[in-house]
C-alpha cells in the first residue's frame, strides 16, 4: 500500500469517527423521542391543533421546528412515528425539511458565525421555510403510496402499543437498529467522498468565488458530501473562501435538507425514486432561490461578515 493510500485510509477513518460520533447522540435522541411518541402520543393528536385546511396545516408544520427543535439526523425517526400516529405525510415532510434550520441553536449559530448578521440568519430561515412548505404543498396532491415505503404505509395502520415504559423503550430500540444501520452506511460513504473527492482548499474551489452561477451548485455539492450538522455548518460556510451571498446561503439551506447520510436515513421512510426526485427538486429550488436572494438582498451584503 502506497503512502498516499495509507494517508487516505487514515484520514477516512478519522472522518468516519468524527461524523459518526457527532451524529450518533442525535440519532439516539431522535429514536428515543420517536419511541415515546409512538407509545404515548394518541393517534391523530396533531389534528387537534393543526388547522383543518391541509394547506394551512402544512404552513404551520413548517414552523414546528422552533417548538420541537431537532437536527437533521434526529428528525427522520421522529417523523416516522408521527406519520404512524396520523400526521399527514405532507405535513411531516414540511416539518422534516424545515426543522433542522428552524432549530433555535441553528439560528443562533448562523447569527454568530456571520458576525451577528440578521440578514444572513433571516435569509436562511426564510429560504428554508419556503422550500419546505413548497415540497409539502406539492406532495399533498400525491397519494402516499407513491412516495412512502410500503412498510410505512402498513405500520401507519398498526394497533397502538400498550402505554408502558417497556413498550416505549422497545419501540426506541427497533427504530435505533433500523435507522442506525442506514446512518452508518451513509457515514461510511460520506467519509470516503470527503477524503478522496473534495478538497475545499484546492485552486478549483478558490477559483469559483467570483462566479455565483457556478459556485452555487458547487457549494451545494460540497454541502451534500461534507454532511455537516445544521447546528455548526454556518461556521464552515462563513470560512470557506470568499464566496458571495448566494452560494453560502445555498450551502446552509441545501445541506440540512439533503446530504449523503440523509439519503440513507430517508430510505427508511420514503421510496428511492421519491428521494431522487426530492434531491433534484431541492437542488434546483435551493439554487434558484439563493441566486434570487443574492440579486434582491445581496446589494446589502456586509462584506465585513466574510473572512
Amino acid at each position: 500500500m502506497t503512502d498516499v493510500r495509507e494517508a487516505q485510509l487514515q484520514d477516512g477513518s478519522f472522518e468516519f469517527l468524527a461524523i459518526f460520533l457527532e451524529g450518533l447522540p442525535f440519532i439516539f435522541l431522535g429514536t428515543l423521542v420517536s419511541g415515546f411518541l409512538g407509545t404515548y402520543l394518541p393517534r391523530n393528536a396533531f389534528e387537534k391543533f393543526l388547522p383543518k385546511n391541509r394547506s394551512a396545516a402544512i404552513l404551520v408544520s413548517g414552523l414546528l421546528g422552533a417548538i420541537f427543535p431537532v437536527c437533521e439526523c434526529a428528525v427522520v425517526p421522529v417523523i416516522r412515528r408521527l406519520v404512524k400516529n396520523g400526521l399527514p405525510a405532507s405535513c411531516a415532510l414540511a416539518y422534516m425539511l424545515a426543522a433542522p434550520i428552524f432549530n433555535p441553536v441553528t439560528a443562533i449559530s448562523t447569527y454568530k458565525a456571520f458576525n451577528n448578521s440578521y440578514l444572513v440568519s433571516g435569509s436562511r430561515l426564510a429560504m428554508g421555510y419556503l422550500l419546505a412548505v413548497a415540497v409539502g404543498l406539492i406532495m399533498a396532491r400525491v397519494a402516499h403510496k407513491h412516495f412512502l415505503k410500503p412498510s410505512a404505509l402498513e405500520e401507519s395502520h398498526e394497533h397502538q402499543h400498550p402505554r408502558t415504559l417497556s413498550s416505549a423503550m422497545n419501540n426506541s430500540l427497533r427504530d435505533l437498529m433500523d435507522v442506525g444501520l442506514y446512518f452508518t452506511i451513509g457515514v461510511i460513504l460520506t467519509s470516503l467522498l470527503k477524503t478522496t473527492v473534495i478538497d475545499p482548499t484546492s485552486d478549483f474551489w478558490k477559483g469559483l468565488a467570483e462566479n455565483s452561477l457556478a459556485a452555487t451548485p458547487a457549494m451545494m455539492i460540497l454541502a451534500f458530501i461534507l454532511s455537516l450538522c445544521s447546528t455548526s455548518d454556518a461556521f464552515i460556510a462563513a470560512n470557506i473562501g470568499n464566496f458571495k451571498y448566494g452560494p453560502k446561503l445555498a450551502f446552509m439551506v441545501f445541506g440540512p435538507m439533503m446530504d449523503a447520510k440523509l439519503v440513507f436515513l430517508y430510505s427508511t421512510v420514503f421510496r428511492w425514486k421519491f428521494i431522487l426526485f426530492l434531491c433534484l427538486g431541492l437542488f434546483v429550488g435551493a439554487g434558484a432561490l439563493s441566486l434570487f436572494f443574492e440579486h434582491v438582498i445581496g446589494a446589502n451584503w456586509n462584506q465585513g461578515v466574510t473572512p
